[in-house]
């Protein structure tokens, strides 16, 4: 399951998700420049639980280095895929909870989540020398925190079926339910052997986001995201939408609704129209012109449903402007 968007709208622009992503791109790419010193440079700045456990081989580093290691390994990765499959993940649910938590607050709770990831491996790892890296943990938190916000969101998610693409909405509560089950399994079947991948860390990511959450929602805002909030206001809607049509069974036309924003109405806009179309998704480009009004319809011609003896409908997209 490849998870492609949420379908809830955040109100404002992610500036501090955004900026975390770009954060971990930058680094990523400091981390490939290494060249041959990168396995000293992932030790120094990665996550060895011996280092904190071992005196012998904690002596080999100063304690602003042992410091800095809790947080400097959240945005190291071991790969191309690696860094591209949490920061999709950090874009896709990342967005929502800074949206609900405000930019300030989201980032101190993102990197409590990342900090507290690391403890949970450590903890389990005691003794480990093989360092732990990636922002898997601090997402982990991220996703823990949007199970609890958003439980009935859906997941707009692509199920590969040999070549046909099938995108189908999954309740984010299954979706991030099914993913930490995941991560139960996978912990319980590596015990007590080493892995590359930090299950733990994980866990502990998302338990500990669903208790940070409960607090930062008691906390006072400091009314920074209120200040900054005209200026990092959204002024598009969801790019790609998944639209189920609707008609009589004897009537071939379809009916559905496609949103945009009050801006995307005035310059106008493009969209990508995810259409489920019984075992497959018919995925089609809606153009919608500048200067629309609220409850105009866009007219598909062809996109309808056939009936017999008659010729192939039409798809009409009521726009409302949201």
């Amino acid at each position: 399951m490849i998870p492609i968007r949420d379908t809830i709208q955040a109100r404002h622009s992610p500036v501090v998700n955004n900026s975390l992503i770009g954060l971990n791109i930058v680094v990523f790419l400091v981390q490939l420049a290494q060249g041959p010193e990168m396995d000293r440079f992932v030790f120094l700045y990665g996550l060895v639980p011996a280092r904190y456990t071992v005196s012998e081989v904690a002596a080999y580093f100063s304690a602003g280095q042992q410091i800095f290691s809790l947080l400097s390994f959240m945005f190291l990765h071991g790969g191309f895929w690696h860094i591209l499959g949490n920061m999709w993940s950090l874009y896709i649910f990342g967005d929502n909870v800074e949206d609900r938590l405000g930019h300030l607050r989201y980032l101190i709770f993102y990197l409590l989540c990342g900090l507290v990831s690391g403890i949970s491996h450590l903890v389990v790892n005691w003794h480990s020398t093989i360092p732990t890296i990636g922002a898997s943990g601090a997402i982990a938190g991220v996703m823990g925190a949007y199970f609890i916000l958003f439980p009935s969101a859906k997941i707009l998610t692509l199920i590969p079926i040999i070549i046909i693409p099938w995108i189908v909405e999954i309740p984010a509560f299954f979706f991030l339910g099914f993913w930490f089950l995941l991560q139960f399994i996978n912990a319980a079947g590596t015990h007590g052997v080493m892995s590359g991948i930090a299950w733990w860390a994980h866990i502990g990511g998302f338990v500990f986001g669903i208790l940070f959450l409960k607090i930062f929602q008691r906390l006072p805002h400091s009314g920074f995201a209120e200040k900054i909030g005209p200026a990092t206001e959204k002024k598009t809607t969801h790019r790609l939408q998944v639209i189920h049509p609707s008609g009589s069974i004897d009537d071939p036309h379809l009916y559905g609704t496609v949103t945009i924003s009050p801006h995307e109405a005035l310059s106008g806009t493009r969209k990508m129209v995810s259409l489920p179309w019984g075992f497959y998704t018919r995925m089609l480009k809606v153009s919608v012109p500048s200067g629309i009004k609220e409850g105009s319809t866009l007219r598909l011609r062809g996109m309808g449903r056939h009936v017999e003896g008659k010729q192939r409908g039409d798809l009409y997209l009521k726009v409302q402007i949201s």
